[in-house]
Order: C-alpha cells, then structure tokens, then sequence
C-alpha cells in the first residue's frame, strides 16, 4: 500500500480542485499533481462528507468496516481448517482400521 499524501497536500488539491476553471478537467488537475483521477475523486468525496459533517465517522467507519470484514473471512477460513482436521483424526479412530 502506498505512503499517505500529507493532509495538508491533499487539502491543497481539492481546493484547487473545487475552484478549477469551466473548461479544467480533473483529470488534468490529477496529472498535473502526480496523482490518479479516481484519487481525486475520492478525496473530493471525503472532503465533501466532512464538509457535511459525516467525515470521521463515514471514513473511519468504512476502513473498520473492511478490517472486520477481512478478519472474518481469516477465522472462516481457519475455522474449516480445523472442521478438516477434525474428520480426518476422528476417521483415525475409527474401529477397523
């Protein structure tokens, strides 16, 4: 995962961003800072949201929301690794064998 962009910088940009000219495109304003226009567009999307108020809950509660969601697929994944194991040892014991 790439290095943060300091909040100040990503600040910057979407200031300029938001006061761009009627023929500016924020393409343009991406390629001319180093940056992906889908990068652009999410920080204008997070500056928007904090603008309204929602910023600190909205983001901090989709990064958590990714971080839970990866961390349950990890303890499903672990959890039929040891159904597995348990079949295969308690086949093991079985008379007859």
């Amino acid at each position: 995962m790439p290095k943060p962009y300091p909040k100040e910088f990503r600040d910057d940009v979407v200031r300029v961003a938001r006061n761009r000219g009627p023929g500016q495109k924020l393409a343009q304003i991406a390629a001319d800072v180093g940056i992906s226009e889908s990068c652009l567009a999410s920080w204008l999307k997070q500056a928007d949201a904090a603008d309204q108020g929602q910023s600190a809950t909205t983001v901090g509660g989709n990064a958590e929301l990714v971080a839970a969601r990866r961390r349950i697929k990890d303890l499903e994944q672990e959890n039929e690794v040891l159904r597995r194991a348990a079949a295969y040892l308690s086949q093991a014991n079985l008379p007859g064998k």
